[in-house]
């Protein structure tokens, strides 16, 4: 019978989600050769090779690709358990690390954490603003206990480490500045703009939305100027350098810029929730996910 370990079965779970023997110590904050020599004892302990060279890396091998396969059952029953611990505190105290994308953070975790003082003040909830595709990254390595991300950016449907919860569809509004001819304009559609300056980040979740919204509306955005932060967006907006489109749960507001809702054709980003699979049976990160579906539920 081989004596699993399950520190070095997560070390090669890393290799296989990293590629790299440097990558994976890197988001283990190993050193490489520690890496190198504890998935060489692992292969030892199951008498089976693990990794075979290929050019400067290595891959891992069928038999590797089998023990993860049984493994992750057995990751999955340890959160489990976690789960069922942090049970018997019946939910009165607790902690959970929340890795929240900047706009999430006032708009849906704060709400959120004000809610609990008074329905569960014993539950903590730690924050770490990420961006929405990194909070998946930090939830993979244990550094948060609940992701909120950007359905865009989450990893593919059949990624079996996560169980994600659809918290809300966030429209997208139309910024335009004060005096602009369209501004008052009844019925505006996201293709009557199609001829303006627009103002979106050079590339990430926020220009994939932008270009993916106005190609659906039959128009390729010409982009002006680019800027990631909401505050630069809406200053070139309001001093007539372009059109932008702003999440309506972003609630950023200048007096020279107008927001227009859309029509029919109204974009949206869609938000969601995870946690490790397995987790989500855990009284106080149950509580918290409630928190935020609460919040969720008002916006929009």
């Amino acid at each position: 019978m081989v004596e699993w370990d399950i520190r070095k079965l997560r070390i090669l779970r890393t290799l296989r989600e990293q590629g790299t023997v440097t990558a994976t110590a890197e988001a283990l904050r190993m050193t490489p050769s520690a890496v190198s020599q504890q998935l060489t004892n692992l292969a030892k302990q199951v008498g089976v090779p693990l990794l075979k060279a290929q050019g400067r890396r290595v891959r891992l091998t069928d038999a590797a690709l089998l023990v993860l396969r049984h493994a992750e059952a057995v990751f999955e029953q340890l959160e489990r358990a976690d789960a069922e611990l942090a049970a018997h505190l019946r939910g009165e105290v607790g902690e959970v690390r929340v890795g929240a994308f900047s706009t999430a953070v006032p708009a849906l975790v704060v709400p959120a954490v004000r809610a609990l003082r008074d329905s569960a003040p014993g539950v903590k909830v730690r924050v770490r603003e990420a961006e929405a595709g990194e909070a998946y990254e930090l939830l993979a390595a244990g550094e948060v206990d609940l992701a909120l991300s950007l359905a865009a950016q989450a990893p593919v449907v059949g990624d079996g480490r996560f169980t994600r919860v659809q918290l809300l569809a966030d429209p997208l509004d139309v910024a335009l500045p004060r005096g602009h001819e369209l501004a008052g304009v009844p019925g505006l559609r996201l293709a009557d703009l199609a001829g303006e300056p627009w103002i979106f980040g050079g590339s990430g979740p926020w220009s994939d939305i932008t270009r993916g919204a106005c190609e659906a509306a039959g128009f390729t955005p010409r982009q002006g100027h680019s800027a990631a932060g909401w505050t630069a967006i809406l200053a070139m907006v309001e001093a007539g350098m372009g059109v932008a489109l702003v999440p309506r749960m972003a609630a950023v507001g200048r007096g020279g810029v107008v927001m227009r809702e859309l029509g029919a054709d109204r974009p949206v980003r869609h938000v969601v929730a995870a946690v490790r699979r397995g987790s989500e049976a855990g009284v106080v990160v149950e509580r918290v996910l409630g928190a935020l579906e609460g919040v969720a539920a008002g916006v929009g």
